[in-house]
């Protein structure tokens, strides 16, 4: 036996080429591929609440007062329909009375005066708010949200 001779890979390849064998020549290569893995879940809840508020609210109402006014004048002309004094319109009653000439006697007037107030009602209103709540479970339970 040769002593120089060698042992290993090395040896066995230039054992290969002293015989005159191919020698394959070898390349690794590498795919790279992803997948979805699932490290955690988010449960997330929206709460509605309705709150009870007083508010105030003012109210206008109108009313009429009518007065019935005797008068009883004689006049050559019909007045105008209306007039106004101030807030009362008036409104003239008419009638022809037969004499030996014909002429004009207000027998009364009506006098409408309007009067305003104003009052504040109470009511009850419901109004809503939101709240969500966020729970997180799996091994990113603990990190903020947003990282």
């Amino acid at each position: 036996m040769d002593e120089t001779r060698q042992h290993g890979p090395e040896a066995t390849r230039q054992q290969a080429a002293e015989a005159g064998q191919v020698i394959p020549v070898l390349q690794e290569q590498v795919t790279v591929g992803k997948r979805l893995v699932e490290t955690g879940k988010v449960h997330i809840s929206k709460k509605v609440t309705e709150d009870q508020t007083t508010v105030s609210i003012p109210l206008m109402q109108e009313a009429y007062d009518v007065e019935r006014v005797p008068v009883n004048q004689v006049v050559d002309t019909p007045p105008p329909a209306l007039r106004y004094e101030g807030e009362t319109a008036i409104i003239p009653v008419l009638r022809e009375v037969l004499v030996v000439q014909k002429r004009y006697e207000i027998t009364e007037e009506i006098r409408i005066t309007k009067r305003r107030s104003e009052t504040t009602d109470t009511q009850q209103v419901s109004l809503r708010k939101e709240e969500v709540n966020i729970q997180r479970s799996g091994p990113e339970a603990n990190e903020e949200p947003g990282r």
